[in-house]
């Protein structure tokens, strides 16, 4: 199954979690992968296509001077004219001790399905969506990028796709803004070496909760993939 993904390497400041990470083998073609990563428009954020169907990632414009930068990290105008649109009706955050952990993979089926927007404000994660959409071109397909507090990258995660981030640092702080309110009844979860998928995680995860470790393999009704249709 083809598989899509982005580093930001910083490898010079990074402990054995990044400098393992860093090892491995650069790409083969560097600057012609996924060209459609291009600022989408001028503006405060700037907005780059994945190659999933709705996901994106942010670029954060910092306007700077002698005492530091200003930089906007949401404005729900400005992500609806780009063509992301999200309202947020919920803002998490978490905390996650050590390197090496792994959360995910998450979403909620309809009426409850959700868009995230994830930025790591402390530390460094690599964060994973998946397209769980039956009426999607890159249904089953996943897209990765490091996320960390230097490179101040967003994730936009829509509707009907499962998210996941495994850390790459201790003690790394995420904030979430959802769309929708957490909804017990319409979780549902994929284990993140479910071989239907083949995720490529840089690292071995070395903690996650019981929890994620013990999702079904994927199965389309358990999973819920037609309450996932037309969320496009």
């Amino acid at each position: 199954m083809a598989t899509h993904r982005i580093r930001f390497w910083r490898p010079a400041a990074w402990g054995k979690f990044q400098r393992a990470l860093a090892a491995r083998l650069p790409c083969p073609r560097p600057g012609s992968c996924c060209p459609s990563l291009s600022p989408s428009r001028e503006g405060i954020m700037k907005f780059h296509a994945t190659p999933l169907t709705g996901a994106c990632l942010v670029e954060l414009e910092k306007r700077g001077d002698e005492r530091g930068f200003f930089a906007r990290m949401f404005c729900e105008r400005e992500f609806g004219e780009a063509g992301w649109p999200i309202s947020v009706v919920q803002l998490n955050n978490s905390v996650t001790s050590k390197a090496g952990t792994l959360r995910g993979f998450h979403y909620q089926l309809a009426p409850a399905a959700e868009i995230k927007l994830i930025r790591c404000v402390r530390g460094a994660l690599y964060d994973v969506v998946l397209d769980l959409r039956p009426d999607s071109p890159s249904y089953g397909k996943w897209f990765g990028a490091e996320l960390s507090a230097e490179n101040r990258s967003m994730m936009y995660v829509p509707r009907g796709c499962a998210h996941a981030f495994l850390t790459l640092a201790d003690e790394t702080e995420v904030v979430y803004l959802v769309s929708e309110a957490y909804s017990p009844q319409n979780e549902r979860g994929v284990r993140f070496d479910d071989p239907r998928f083949g995720v490529d995680w840089p690292l071995q995860p070395t903690e996650m909760s019981v929890k994620d470790q013990s999702w079904p393999d994927f199965d389309p009704d358990f999973h819920g993939v037609e309450r996932l249709r037309g969320l496009l």
